[in-house]
């Protein structure tokens, strides 16, 4: 498979989320780094990983982790902007578990990557 810098990977998607939540915190919707899947440095990495790797079943629940991610933040945004404003902050929870769950895949393929040599 493709390399993927699996520690730039985290610390670019740690960093989206930090944006997210202090732009959604501070009402900045203009601000706010949105994105769809494809559309950040993590989702161009996972869509530019080839081979034997990329076919894995952890991979592609990591794609699917991401693309949910987005989808997530893309919803809170949409409420924010339509007033409704607390049904969006009762979604942040959702949004931090699916941050945690791709943190930890990333992890996860981090670990395996190393394991099998290919790091």
């Amino acid at each position: 498979m493709q390399k993927i810098n699996f520690d730039e990977a985290i610390r670019l998607h740690n960093t989206w989320r930090r944006q997210f939540m202090t732009a959604f915190a501070a009402g900045s919707y203009a601000d706010m780094p949105l994105s769809d899947h494809r559309g950040c440095t993590l989702g161009q990495a996972l869509a530019a990983a080839t081979g034997a790797g990329a076919e894995q079943p952890e991979f592609q629940r990591l794609i699917a982790v991401h693309k949910r991610f987005h989808a997530i933040a893309n919803e809170i945004l949409e409420l924010s902007v339509n007033g409704m404003a607390d049904s969006a902050d009762l979604m942040l929870p959702e949004l931090a578990d699916q941050s945690h769950r791709l943190a930890n895949l990333l992890d996860e393929l981090r670990s395996d990557q190393s394991a099998s040599g290919q790091a």
